[in-house]
């Protein structure tokens, strides 16, 4: 098993419609960017593909792509998570699923299957916290968005960078990934107010040297 504090470090989160570049195949960009990453130090992947310019109408060709990506992390010994396609991700041999306040519930995943998921569950408010605390099934607990962001299509009203330090003040213990609009300069507020690590999708995806992205966000 990982240690999902230390996986939650710096958290990609891409799928096809956001990897434009460099070239016109975007499943062909998603790799070569998810490569890049994990040589430079990312610490989980999330596969998440859904919405415009993305494989959703193509199951078949998104499930290809997903285990491409799962054998790529998994040659650089990262975790590898789908995000809210729970079947998939039991298919495919994910190393976890990540699921939203409105989608199936931690409690049912664990139901559907023996194998040892990590899960991760979207939150926005302190209440969204409490219930995931209280959760056991909760491996870890997204929370955002802290920033405006142009990589969902809809999201919750922005939190701001000190409301990780209001959910650890409240009591909140479980590993916490802050997301939305986090840039580098944001990093260490997050961590010194009690985020275990931050998640980025643009930032690494749209960054013109990789590399150089990943670094400054560790």
């Amino acid at each position: 098993m990982y240690d999902i504090r230390q996986m939650l470090q710096l958290y990609f989160i891409a799928g096809t419609q956001d990897c434009p570049n460099p070239t016109e195949d975007r499943a062909q960009n998603l790799l070569l960017i998810l490569e890049q990453a994990l040589q430079a130090g990312i610490t989980c992947f999330q596969f998440r593909d859904k919405g415009n310019n993305s494989l959703e109408a193509q199951p078949q060709a998104q499930k290809a792509l997903a285990i491409q990506c799962r054998d790529l992390c998994h040659r650089y010994k990262v975790p590898f998570i789908v995000d809210d396609n729970v079947a998939l991700a039991i298919e495919i041999d994910a190393d976890g699923v990540h699921v939203g306040q409105k989608d199936i519930s931690p409690i049912m995943i664990r139901q559907m299957t023996n194998k040892p998921l990590i899960i991760g569950l979207s939150n926005n408010t302190l209440e969204d916290l409490w219930r995931s605390e209280q959760m056991i099934e909760v491996d870890y607990c997204g929370l955002g968005p802290v920033f405006p962001t142009n990589s969902k299509e809809k999201h919750n009203p922005p939190i701001g960078l000190d409301f990780v330090k209001k959910a650890r003040d409240a009591g909140i213990r479980k590993p916490i990934v802050s997301i939305g609009g986090v840039k580098a300069e944001h990093v260490a507020i997050l961590k010194q107010n009690g985020a275990n690590g931050i998640a980025v999708i643009s930032a690494i995806s749209l960054a013109s040297n990789v590399s150089q992205a990943v670094k400054a966000l560790l």
